[in-house]
């Protein structure tokens, strides 16, 4: 287990190559989280160090090819910093972004807390919890090299692979009356035209937005009213580079792009 310096230590090491754009092998032996929950004392020390406040909370590894693609075994929590959101249209730098993929994803504004308890939170619960529906991008990245190799501690370390987060704009229709495992939201890249599935997410977006809030009430913190948890990618994460443009339209629910520079 990490003590205190160290945790700090293993914490400045990731957000300086992250602002530096520098990736690293591993972190030395003996700053590197061996368990979940150093993993996630690490990742807490990026609220200190960050220019920006919490703004939410992503989901790494909700769906099958998220998992293949970080090689762990079940879904991990990070931080979303307000530093590094970026509203629907805008434009998302390339410096630095090794990982070079973006996800289609289904987010969630809270309207009210929901804090640590010593039972779970059930779906309905959550649900309840819920103020707005926003349809969302995610532009993943690692500080680890080889982030496939890294392991699960050390990528919760890294901030569950938080880069930077495209939010649009609340959706003005009913979706609490839908159901969000069979909405097939359409992505459009280089020309091409991709699918995406809710039930990707963790079978059910809904049900990831509680695997979430259990999460942090294990970690004893409390989602807050107006924070938003991005719920994980509901398409295999797609190839991007500079000049392209990535629009992703989830019909009735409303629509969200980003363009790479």
């Amino acid at each position: 287990m990490l003590d205190k310096d160290q945790t700090k230590a293993a914490s400045q090491v990731l957000v300086q190559h992250w602002r530096d754009g520098r990736k690293l092998d591993a972190l030395e032996a003996r700053l590197r989280p061996q368990s979940r929950a150093d993993g996630y004392a690490v990742q807490a020390m990026l609220e200190e160090q960050s220019f920006g406040k919490l703004f939410g909370w992503k989901i790494a590894a909700t769906s099958e090819a998220g998992q293949k693609h970080i090689n762990v075994s079940g879904p991990l929590a990070g931080r979303i910093m307000s530093d590094t959101v970026i509203a629907g249209g805008g434009i998302a730098s390339m410096k630095g972004n090794a990982m070079r993929v973006a996800e289609p994803e289904f987010c969630f504004r809270m309207g009210r807390d929901l804090a640590p308890r010593p039972t779970p939170y059930g779906v309905d619960e959550v649900l309840a919890a819920v103020d707005t529906l926003h349809p969302a991008i995610e532009i993943p990245d690692s500080r680890f090299a080889d982030f496939a190799g890294a392991g699960e501690a050390q990528l919760i370390a890294d901030n569950a692979c938080a880069h930077l987060f495209v939010l649009g704009a609340a959706t003005s229709a009913n979706w609490r009356t839908m159901d969000l495992i069979e909405e097939r939201p359409q992505i459009t890249l280089r020309g091409e035209r991709y699918v995406g599935h809710g039930k990707n997410v963790l079978g059910d977006p809904l049900m990831a937005l509680t695997w979430l809030a259990n999460e942090l009430r294990g970690l004893g913190i409390t989602l807050l009213a107006g924070e938003v948890v991005t719920t994980g990618t509901c398409h295999p994460p797609l190839p991007i580079q500079a000049g392209d443009h990535f629009a992703a339209d989830f019909g009735v629910l409303g629509k969200v792009s980003v363009r790479f520079a």
